[in-house]
């Protein structure tokens, strides 16, 4: 499955978008994030800044995730989000200016995509991967909507036709390569 240099993209884990209906994703994203880290792999955090008079306020009425505690990362992934790197984005994607100085600077060629939500940023996110000539992945089961289970079902039919049906996996398809086994994992090949 790998082609190129692999990242783990962590799309905005913060507290103002880990709601009831998303924060079923914390713990399997936590997982994740501490077993690519073992593996050796790196980690992209984004971070979502909502910002007065930003697109979000004039058209959705939308003024959340403009300071502490809401910007935050979720407590659970402090400690992971050291280890990694943090990208701070305005839009939906990471494919900021910032962020493809960075993707070229580390040699990043792989994507793969997790977090919240799954019918915006992650996949806006994985489309951008594709469209910029990247290996695009989205992590159905380690991404979630804070709209609930029937918008996430809608951002990844979405993502299969943008991406390819293929491009969308489940966490028991990346690659053992990619990811330390834990105890409780069978062993894959």
């Amino acid at each position: 499955m790998t082609s190129g240099r692999p990242v783990l993209v962590v799309i905005d884990m913060q507290n103002g978008f880990v709601r009831e209906q998303s924060a079923h994703i914390v713990p399997v994203v936590v997982d994740l994030v501490r077993r690519w880290q073992a593996a050796g792999g790196d980690t992209l955090f984004t971070r979502y800044l909502n910002y007065p008079g930003s697109p979000f306020e004039r058209f959705f009425g939308w003024q959340r995730l403009q300071s502490s505690p809401d910007i935050d990362f979720v407590p659970e992934l402090r400690p992971y989000v050291e280890r990694g790197v943090t990208l701070d984005k305005r839009i939906y994607s990471p494919f900021t200016q910032e962020g493809m100085a960075l993707f070229k600077q580390r040699g990043w060629d792989e994507f793969y995509f997790c977090g919240i939500a799954t019918e915006s940023c992650v996949l806006k996110g994985a489309v951008d991967a594709f469209e910029e000539d990247y290996t695009p992945w989205l992590i159905a089961d380690a991404s979630a909507s804070h709209a609930g289970a029937e918008v996430h079902e809608a951002g990844l039919l979405v993502a299969r036709r943008f991406i390819g049906p293929g491009q969308v996996i489940g966490l028991s398809d990346i690659p053992t390569t990619l990811i330390k086994l834990s105890p409780e994992s069978p062993n894959r090949s």
